[in-house]
């Protein structure tokens, strides 16, 4: 008996080590950053859709190649799961990979017109939104669309966890495997995002900014907590305020703009290419209220823009991007007011909108409260744990009416596992509004992705609308005459 007892006692311990073995090398796994692990949790799981539209169709062979050997080995993200330790930290922990689990081949009737193909495109997008992705491998999947649309022989889209990375990480890391379609051996450069530079101004202005941004940031900054708390946009044409909006199917889709035509308009208010965008989807809303007979009566409407928060000014090439350390998910947000009462429509000078975009964003950059916001939510997490901040990042969301997001893109035509691409979007899952804008650029056009809730708003009249405002801005811009000329 004495035997058998020592042998149990002996089990036990060694049971307990390797237990704590196991904690152990949990722990040894890199974590997440706290950004990261509030856009992954119960409360908010934020993928990233990139839908790139090829000139002539990839196969499932030809994409299974090209994830093996070129988009894997990118960074160890994509081979790797996430885990939680003993006190609720997710990490980072490597797996093999098993690529035929990650691609996914939708089947469609043979011979349909390019609008059909929109048409299942679009629904199949809605779809792969909605879908969640298993926490048991990798958080990435490789969808691929074998039929003509309008703008594409097929479509490659990928579905990306947000928690690997943001839009500059995420872009920094496809850009890097991407070649230039002209001359692969020269490298993507891009469009100039730097802030011009202004002429010198006096001590007593540089004074009273300083104030100036000192007020705004105390301001910005009690907006954002009780934006994530007490205070809510009301419900209007552009915001149902349903429960669990995120879950709901959702309609797709985009609308180009020339990116010479756009900085023409922002020369006209000394303003910036985002700013008449934003102005555009201001005057947008006012048109599709106006159309619907759904007139705001004055209910506060902010707009949630996601903006980087490393303090970049830019860059030129894919290099520069990855010099610049920027992996990981480092954004913040702007509240960023939208006009909520034009009754007279008609009469208004369309090129007010852009002014006042211009003027609000503005107010809310002259402001580290884009910066303070993260510390806000550290504190959050310290005091109440990840749960708590990612529900108040939640909350943020929710309470808002609208969320943009914009990216920089190559002023080259790209080529992806020899694949020449004709254009490029993407857009976001998860997020708990009726409307989001997506912007990109890409080889001299601006792409917005307009995404609604599909029962909710009209996608379709809402992009005719978007179409609308900024053929009114472009002509109140530079007179009606002009704006055919560079049509035709």
């Amino acid at each position: 008996m004495a035997s058998t007892l020592s042998k149990q006692q002996q089990k036990q311990p060694l049971l307990k080590i390797g237990e704590e073995e196991e904690e152990e090398e949990t722990y040894r796994f890199p974590p997440l950053s706290p950004l990261s692990q509030y856009i992954n949790s119960s409360a908010l799981s934020i993928p990233v859709i990139g839908v790139y539209e090829l000139e002539i169709p990839i196969s499932k062979s030809q994409t299974f190649d090209f994830l093996r050997d070129v988009f894997i080995p990118i960074h160890s993200r994509f081979s790797s799961i996430v885990v939680k330790d003993k006190k609720g930290i997710q990490r980072w922990k490597r797996v093999d990979v098993v690529i035929d689990d990650h691609i996914f081949v939708p089947t469609f009737p043979t011979g349909l017109s390019s609008q059909d193909y929109d048409d299942l495109l679009e629904e199949y997008l809605s779809k792969i939104i909605l879908e969640p992705q298993p926490n048991t491998r990798p958080l990435w999947d490789v969808h691929v669309f074998m039929y003509p649309t309008s703008n594409a022989a097929g479509t490659l889209i990928f579905k990306i966890n947000h928690a690997i990375g943001d839009g500059y990480s995420l872009m920094a890391a496809l850009f890097s495997i991407h070649k230039r379609a002209d001359n692969p051996s020269l490298p993507l450069t891009f469009p100039d995002v730097a802030p011009r530079m202004t002429k010198e101004i006096s001590k007593w202005k540089k004074v009273k900014g300083l104030v100036s941004m000192c007020i705004n940031t105390f301001t910005d900054s009690a907006w954002s907590v009780l934006q994530g708390t007490i205070m809510e946009d009301g419900k209007t044409a552009i915001r149902s305020a349903n429960p669990g909006v995120e879950f709901e199917s959702v309609s797709v889709q985009t609308v180009v703009y020339s990116l010479d035509e756009l900085k023409r308009i922002q020369s006209k208010v000394g303003g910036t290419v985002n700013e008449v965008i934003t102005g555009v989807i201001s005057y947008a809303i006012q048109l599709y209220m106006q159309k619907i007979g759904n007139v705001s009566n004055g209910e506060r409407m902010t707009a949630l823009v996601v903006m980087n928060a490393r303090m970049l000014k830019g860059f030129n090439t894919v290099g520069d991007m990855l010099k610049a350390n920027i992996w990981g998910n480092h954004f913040s947000f702007l509240h960023v007011m939208l006009p909520s009462k034009c009754k007279d429509l008609k009469n208004m000078d369309p090129m007010d909108f852009v002014v006042q975009a211009k003027d609000e964003m503005r107010r809310r950059r002259n402001s580290m409260a884009l910066y303070l916001t993260k510390r806000i939510l550290g504190v959050f997490r310290k005091i109440r744990g990840p749960e708590a901040a990612a529900r108040h990042v939640y909350s943020i969301w929710n309470n808002t009416s609208v969320t943009m997001s914009s990216l920089v893109g190559p002023s080259q035509k790209m080529i992806i596992a020899s694949h020449p691409i004709n254009s490029f979007y993407f857009t976001l899952a998860g997020v708990p509004q009726s409307l989001v804008f997506t912007i990109v650029s890409y080889m001299g056009k601006l792409r917005v992705v307009v995404r609604t809730e599909k029962s909710f708003i009209n996608c379709r009249l809402f992009v005719s609308c978007m179409n609308e405002a900024y053929e009114n801005i472009n002509e109140a811009a530079f007179g009606k005459d002009t704006h055919k000329k560079k049509s035709n």
